[in-house]
């Protein structure tokens, strides 16, 4: 009886590698932490389809989700993993988690998500896991509604800059704006800036999108730096406009119908206009900041002129 031997010329099965023995366990603690979070993560979908400042949340998972295939397919990875510090950062989520139901605190329990997907990572794979699934984690945070007291308190000086912005503006345009509070007046014309036009939903879509293009583009720290401290005068510009063109329309059109339909039309150009800021903004900055080697022709050396041979000595 003959013993089968494996064939000389049919190559071994190659060792999965750390990354792939990373795949399932991650994926099943992934859908235990769903399961255990699923209450605030309802409260935060209903937040999402039904709040119009916070409607990019929807978004914000799969864009997560992107960033971690991205990462995934970067290369090999060699998992060191640290679970006595892992373990400690999952009690920690836990305390978390006990303070945030006392006080039926949602933002506090999703920080307590936060924390345990991080111990996931650092159980799991370690910093270098970590550093790969860092940028998707963070990138998360944006799911989160700011709760009512820092709302209030970051709405109330943005409608107040808004208001005053716009009134400048208008005068500069030759109308005879004046500000009343947070009321503009144009001869009959009274523009409330109410709590809707602060801009508070143009700045927290605009941050999420500023933050997903500096982890997606290839530039310089000192340019994703610059993008990143020009999100809230780029916010608040579009803003400015806005209110600028609703308080022309009213004073230049009597129609309630068309108004109406125009000042819709203003806030849907909101982010379109940041995003053409944005653009300009990273034109302006790729002609200001040179990078050695970046794929310039080089420039040619001094030598001899056009026609001219060097002399042999």
């Amino acid at each position: 009886m003959s013993i089968p031997t494996a064939s000389p010329n049919r190559p071994a099965p190659a060792p999965p590698s750390a990354a792939q023995r990373l795949v399932w366990p991650l994926v099943v603690l992934g859908v235990l932490l769903v399961w255990a979070y699923r209450p605030m993560l309802a409260t935060f979908a209903d937040k999402w389809l039904n709040d119009p400042q916070y409607s990019h949340g929807l978004l914000v998972p799969l864009f997560s989700a992107y960033l971690l295939r991205r990462a995934w397919r970067a290369g090999p990875l060699q998992a060191r993993p640290r679970p006595l510090l892992g373990y400690g950062l999952l009690v920690a989520a836990l305390g978390l988690r006990v303070v945030a139901a006392g006080l039926l605190f949602h933002q506090l329990d999703a920080v307590s998500l936060l924390v345990s997907l991080l111990a996931v990572c650092l159980v799991a794979g370690g910093w270098p896991l970590l550093r790969r699934a860092g940028p998707a984690l963070a990138f998360l945070a944006f799911m989160v509604p700011l709760p009512y007291e820092l709302e209030r308190n970051v709405g109330q000086p943005l409608k107040t800059t808004a208001t005053v912005c716009s009134t400048y503006l208008l005068q500069t345009l030759g109308q005879p704006a004046v500000r009343d509070g947070n009321v503009i007046l144009i001869d009959e014309v009274r523009l409330g800036v109410v709590d809707a036009c602060s801009g508070l939903k143009m700045l927290m879509t605009f941050a999420a999108f500023s933050v997903a293009a500096v982890f997606l583009m290839e530039r310089t720290r000192f340019e994703k730096l610059m993008v990143l401290l020009g999100i809230v005068p780029i916010a608040i510009a579009s803003n400015v406009l806005r209110i600028t063109a609703t308080g022309l329309s009213y004073v230049w059109i009597s129609d309630p119908k068309v108004t109406d339909l125009l000042h819709d039309l203003h806030g849907w150009l909101m982010m379109p206009v940041g995003l053409a800021l944005l653009a300009l903004e990273l034109w302006v900055l790729g002609r200001l900041v040179v990078v050695p080697g970046d794929g310039r022709p080089p420039q040619p050396a001094a030598g001899p002129g056009p026609g001219l041979a060097p002399v042999a000595a």
